[in-house]
């Protein structure tokens, strides 16, 4: 208890801490797109693990079951984002997961799952963030560290664009244009380090049309999908009984998509990041080319003074090391 305390002191004293969680989360559901049961299992780990996936159901050495997830260890981007290693190990849908671990600011954990897919859950990162929140999280004596992007970086596909800016904290632009009337153009605006980009931005669903799933279950994808985790669009109605949690859930869930990919940056990014039209594809795009140009950012400690939450967190912090 007493080592604990001194641990979380010297924490408090950090300018700002990485951060793990308290206790191990335990999380079951199914897939979205191979439709099966995964079990999954967030644990705790040390000051500079990083975020790292374990493929318990395989047997071999951790060069078999561990994937470190990184930018460069993106190995598929068709309707999710999808890291294996070496060895041939994947796991997919990440993204969702990615999001919440990076609006909550978890910097380690060790992920251990049974299968080569992360749950759906309700088809947003909320069940992840209320999962996490309800167990809380512990400093750890090691600052946390930012990559600064220090130039623009862009990348282009025909009508599809992202970019990453330099700027302060990380403010995130979003547009979408789809050729039907439920979602028509939209665009939004958020900032990572806003106290409210949990529920403004978090709790958006994926979505999908009904007249596209026959397509996909045949490509082996979507075999999950369902109301329970996704919006479904037919035409100009929207079938989920509820409705939208958003009038623009749509570019919500894609900014919430982007947030999770970029996150494989492997630290916080400090800067803006732009998208048009962009999915992961295009966002692990523009992370490869911002780390293939080492004069285009650099590793700094992470400040948030400016957040209004930082400095009650870092009160509380302190009080809990009392």
């Amino acid at each position: 208890m007493l080592e604990t305390v001194r641990r979380q002191r010297r924490a408090a004293a950090l300018p700002y801490p990485q951060m793990t969680l308290a206790v191990p989360v335990a999380i079951e559901g199914a897939a979205l797109h191979s439709g099966k049961t995964v079990r999954m299992t967030l644990r705790p780990a040390d000051a500079d693990h990083g975020i790292v996936f374990r493929r318990i159901d395989l047997e071999g050495g951790r060069d078999v079951t561990d994937i470190r997830v990184r930018h460069d260890r993106v190995v598929e981007t068709t309707m999710s984002t999808v890291v294996g290693n070496a060895a041939g190990a994947r796991v997919g849908t990440i993204e969702h997961l990615m999001a919440a671990l990076s609006g909550l600011r978890v910097d380690n954990v060790l992920i251990e799952i049974d299968g080569d897919e992360v749950p759906v859950l309700d088809g947003s990162a909320e069940v992840f963030v209320d999962r996490i929140e309800a167990t809380g999280l512990t400093a750890l004596d090691a600052p946390r560290r930012a990559i600064r992007i220090l130039k623009p970086v862009v990348v282009e596909d025909g009508a599809k664009r992202a970019a990453l800016l330099p700027g302060d904290g990380f403010s995130l632009a979003f547009e979408i244009d789809f050729d039907n009337p439920v979602i028509g153009r939209q665009a939004i605006e958020a900032d990572l380090y806003d106290p409210c980009f949990a529920d403004d931005i978090l709790r958006a669903r994926t979505f999908g049309f009904l007249k596209d799933q026959e397509a996909l279950r045949a490509a082996g994808l979507g075999q999950g999908a369902s109301l329970e985790n996704a919006i479904v669009i037919d035409g100009e109605n929207i079938l989920n009984e509820d409705g939208l949690r958003y009038e623009d859930e749509f570019v919500r869930h894609k900014l919430l998509d982007a947030v999770g990919d970029l996150s494989l940056s492997g630290l916080p990014l400090l800067g803006r990041y732009e998208g048009v039209r962009s999915g992961h594809a295009m966002n692990n795009r523009v992370l490869c080319a911002l780390m293939a140009d080492e004069t285009a950012w650099e590793v700094v400690d992470f400040v948030e003074a400016s957040r209004p939450a930082y400095a009650a967190e870092r009160e509380m912090l302190a009080i809990s090391a009392d």
